[in-house]
């Protein structure tokens, strides 16, 4: 798809207009970004940096022992340091970090409040799949900004390490309990659906991401290609763990 030579017309954010200019068409990480959406998806992803600040640190307290507490509260304290750079650059760009983030608060609260895990399981389980979609759509989408804006985004998307240690811990539980393996593939499709179910509402009421989509993204084959990519990495996220999809 070839860039247009101006972005197109969307509700701006004052100063964010000046984000976005064009670049010569070279593929999706080329495209011009649509103002608005610049702001809408840095205070979006800047949101959930710091409620997920919020629930890891509280998550840490459902750790079997200090080691584990330890690595979620090191988890939580890389969090607010992605919350930081995001807000800095959101104030660089002449837009409140909290006017950036206030139309993101609704969903994304409702998500939390629909998802509290009951233990550290349900905690370990809601970081690697919760997170991990939302990374995989933030990575995605961050391929249509410009520079700096791309790379902050994939910046401040989540540490493999930690990935890595969520999943190992819930090897670790299945192979000491294989029935719990049943428990977590259930509370991992509700994680999905209820993410997926604000995510729905969250661009809906976004025009500034949607049209992000739709230009980036080109027609529906586009978007619908989008999603399968998604699914298919949380299958693949999925089974590496031994949790059926």
């Amino acid at each position: 798809m070839s860039a247009p030579a101006e972005p197109a017309p969307v509700p701006s954010h004052g100063p964010a207009e000046r984000l976005g200019e064009p670049v010569p068409p070279a593929g999706p990480a080329d495209l011009p970004a649509v103002p608005g959406a610049v702001v809408d998806l840095l205070g979006l992803v800047a949101y959930g940096e710091l409620v997920a600040f919020d629930r890891m640190a509280a998550d840490a307290r459902l750790a079997p022992d200090l080691a584990r507490r330890a690595v979620l509260s090191e988890m939580a304290a890389a969090e607010i340091a992605h919350y930081r750079r995001l807000a800095d650059r959101l104030t660089e760009l002449g837009v409140p970090p909290g006017e950036a983030m206030a139309p993101f608060v609704p969903a994304l609260q409702s998500y939390h409040d629909s998802t509290e895990p009951k233990d550290w399981l349900e905690a370990l389980t809601k970081a690697y799949v919760g997170d991990a979609i939302a990374d995989d759509f933030f990575r995605e989408m961050a391929a249509f900004l410009a520079e700096p804006d791309r790379q902050l985004v994939l910046d401040v998307l989540h540490d493999s390490r930690y990935d890595e240690f969520a999943g190992q811990e819930i090897r670790r539980a299945i192979r000491a309990d294989p029935k719990v393996a049943n428990r977590l593939s259930m509370w991992a499709r509700r994680l999905v659906g209820e993410g997926l179910s604000q995510a729905g509402r969250t661009a809906g009421e976004r025009v500034a991401l949607t049209t992000l989509i739709a230009t980036g993204f080109d027609d529906q084959a586009g978007v619908q290609a989008l999603f399968k990519r998604l699914t298919a990495a949380h299958t693949a996220r999925m089974s590496a763990v031994g949790l059926n999809n």
